[in-house]
């Protein structure tokens, strides 16, 4: 286990530049560590499907804009998911109905942007049939 990191006082914050080079390096970081989930792994596969399937039908532009924003929601609903999920093993690694309830509801959000990204393909594969 890893012990919790020693909070930086604020005067030794960046600033200008340097904050939004610190800020991108901790969103890469924790995008290292949401590639450690294989729910998350699956995801990116389903992704590269999806890309794979509208290029198939000939999808537009603008479908692809609406599949890769999808997809980047996807992504912070993972991350928040799992997020989640850390924070709750931390105060609860017994079971406990709420550490459950926790886990469970962040499942949902995640299924319910898979379900808009499963209906957004579903749209387009239509449009192309009945067009």
């Amino acid at each position: 286990m890893t012990s919790p990191k020693t909070p930086v006082p604020k005067s030794d914050r960046a600033g200008g530049v340097a904050h939004i080079f610190a800020a991108a390096s901790y969103s890469l970081a924790g995008l290292r560590r949401l590639f450690r989930e294989t729910a998350f792994r699956h995801e990116m596969i389903l992704g590269a499907a999806a890309v794979l399937l509208l290029a198939v039908l000939g999808a537009t532009v603008a479908e692809y804009f609406v599949l890769v924003g999808l997809f980047l929601a996807l992504v912070a609903v993972e991350a928040l998911n799992t997020a989640i999920e850390c924070i709750v093993d931390r105060l609860s690694p017994e079971w406990e109905e709420y550490a459950r309830d926790a886990k469970d509801l962040g499942s949902l959000a995640v299924m319910c942007i898979l379900l808009c990204g499963g209906l957004f393909i579903l749209y387009v594969i239509l449009s192309r049939i009945f067009t």
